[in-house]
């Protein structure tokens, strides 16, 4: 998948020190706070023909994160509320 700009971006995350544009290239963000104050970070990105087909035939989709652990996040599809 590729990130995307979105009309909400604010922000850019940049590569983190000692990693190269190349090794990691900044991704536009968005900065929001939920209604109970809590704060979080959007990034939208746009699955490849490839990747919409093996989704559609059932494929998983993967989160990675650079280091040991990562923060409690949430995959969703933009435009579409949970219930």
């Amino acid at each position: 998948m590729n990130p995307v700009q979105h009309s909400s971006n604010n922000d850019v995350l940049r590569p983190p020190e000692g990693m190269s544009r190349e090794e990691c290239r900044p991704l536009p963000i968005t900065r929001v706070k939920f209604n109970n104050g809590m704060p979080a970070v959007w990034s939208f990105w746009q699955p490849s023909d490839e990747e919409r087909a093996a989704i559609a035939r059932g494929a998983s989709v993967r989160l990675s994160t650079m280091g040991m652990t990562h923060p409690p996040v949430h995959i969703g599809v933009d435009g579409v509320e949970e219930s």
